[in-house]
């Protein structure tokens, strides 16, 4: 199915917000969070300073990446108190509202990738290279092996996320050249391939929330129609089969798979109302109307 045509039966079952409202809230956190960031060096707005590898807000809240930190350790560097203050409630944050939810909800690439899918539907590309998505891993690794052998975060020169943050703060640059690369590749190489594929810090981040309270769940699932709409618009759609057919195998439906981004896409277009946001807890089983249910051997 084309994403062209997922969500017309939620469209015109909830109408434009109820098909939306998590896609908005999303756009409208990724521009936010910019807007803070560039208030700064724009207009002499300092309501946070530095960027999204270390911050200071108001002067009082120190947050900072802790997969920065980690390549610094690496490489042999002493953090100072306030940046270890900053880790703990980065860390704190995303182990309770899931790690990816920085892909979703904060990264400025996502907004970059996101326009790729939308145009190269629209262009009609179809097919593309094929990589595992277990590569971004093997990436992760490879970043934290060269901090360790340079003495250096020498990712970070390279890294879209932080380029990109850059670009906007100095014009310009290398940096365009990099996101421009991240859409070239999302748009005729390989379907969401930089999130879904090749991105370290969304390796990372599955890492820091795979045991996260919230979750979104198929507490509907007993209602679905197999239109197949959630699966069109979900970066990692092999999140949702297990949890959305598998109560006659004992499979409750709460997404526990780390790599769910908790974007709410699969909430906004299903016109049956199948998923919505919960918690991990009580995933207890509920069979699928007309399938007997059996107990897992």
């Amino acid at each position: 199915m084309s994403t062209l045509r997922a969500g017309k039966e939620a469209l015109a079952a909830k109408g434009w917000w109820g098909a939306h409202k998590w896609l908005a809230l999303r756009r409208l956190s990724q521009i936010s969070i910019l807007a803070l960031f560039l208030a700064g060096p724009w207009f002499g707005l300092w309501i946070v300073k530095g960027n999204l590898n270390y911050s200071y807000t108001l002067d009082i809240l120190p947050l900072t990446d802790p997969y920065v930190l980690l390549q610094s350790l690496l490489a042999g560097h002493a953090p100072e108190r306030n940046a270890l203050i900053g880790v703990g409630i980065v860390l704190a944050f995303y182990a309770l509202v899931g790690g990816r939810i920085f892909c979703s909800w904060v990264c400025p690439v996502n907004l970059v990738t996101d326009a790729a899918d939308w145009l190269r539907e629209r262009l009609g590309i179809k097919g593309g290279a094929h990589i595992s998505r277990g590569a971004r891993f093997w990436i992760l690794g490879l970043t934290l092996l060269m901090a360790v052998a340079t003495g250096t975060i020498v990712w970070e020169l390279v890294n879209p996320v932080s380029m990109l943050h850059r670009g906007l703060f100095f014009g310009i640059g290398a940096a365009w050249m990099v996101v421009l690369g991240v859409f070239l590749l999302d748009l005729f190489v390989m379907n969401r391939g930089w999130c879904g594929h090749l991105c370290p810090v969304g390796a990372f981040y599955s890492l820091v929330g795979r045991f996260s309270p919230l979750r979104v769940s198929a507490t509907g699932r007993a209602a679905c129609n197999d239109c197949n709409d959630c699966f069109v618009v979900c970066p990692e759609p092999l999140v949702i089969k297990a949890p959305l057919k598998g109560g006659d195998r004992g499979i409750g439906p709460v997404i526990l798979s780390p790599q769910c981004t908790n974007c709410g896409r699969c909430i906004d277009v299903c016109s049956k109302d199948v998923f919505a946001f919960g918690t991990r807890f009580g995933n207890s089983v509920v069979p699928v109307a007309g399938v007997p249910h059996t107990t897992p051997k």
